[in-house]
C-alpha cells in the first residue's frame, strides 16, 4: 500500500517538476533599473528552435496601455506593430543546458541583440550581446 500512495505521490507531482525545468512556459520580466514588473513573455518552441512573444504589458502610468514598435529598425518586420503579441526572441538552438544563436529584440530602444537564455533554478536567466558587451536580466517563471 505504502508503494500505491508513493506512486500516486510521484506521479500527482511529476507535472509540476517537468515544467519547472523548462525553459518553455510564461515569465515575468522586470525593468532593469526600477525593478518593477514590465511583462510576461511566453517562451514557445516552433520546430527546433526557441522563441519568446510578449502576451502581456504593464505600462507606466500615463504610457500607451498596447503601444506600437516605432523605434524598431524600419527594415525589421515588427516596426509599427504592435509590441503586445510581438515575438522579441527569435530562433534559439539548443546547446547543452543553454538556448543561443538567436536574437531579442527591446522595443523599448528599438534595438535587437544576440541572445543566450538558460535556467538558474527557477529562474531564466536572459542574456543580450552587442559586440563584446551583454546584460543579462533574470526572468521569473509565472
Amino acid at each position: 500500500m505504502k508503494n500505491l500512495y508513493l506512486a500516486i505521490f510521484i506521479l500527482t507531482l511529476s507535472p509540476h517538476f517537468a515544467q519547472s525545468q523548462t525553459i518553455l512556459g510564461k515569465w515575468k520580466s522586470f525593468d532593469d533599473k526600477t525593478g518593477e514588473l514590465k511583462s510576461i513573455v511566453e517562451v514557445f518552441e516552433r520546430g527546433s528552435k526557441v522563441y519568446g512573444k510578449i502576451i502581456k504589458i504593464f505600462p507606466k502610468p500615463g504610457s500607451e496601455a498596447d503601444p506600437i514598435c516605432i523605434k524598431c529598425p524600419t527594415d525589421d518586420e515588427r516596426f509599427n506593430q504592435k509590441v503586445i503579441g510581438m515575438e522579441i526572441m527569435k530562433g534559439l538552438v539548443k546547446d547543452g543546458d543553454e538556448y543561443e544563436d538567436g536574437f531579442i529584440l527591446d522595443p523599448e530602444v528599438g534595438k535587437i541583440y544576440r541572445c543566450k537564455i538558460w535556467l538558474e533554478g527557477n529562474a531564466l536567466k536572459v542574456r543580450g550581446y552587442l559586440g563584446p558587451f551583454y546584460r543579462t536580466q533574470t526572468w521569473q517563471r509565472l
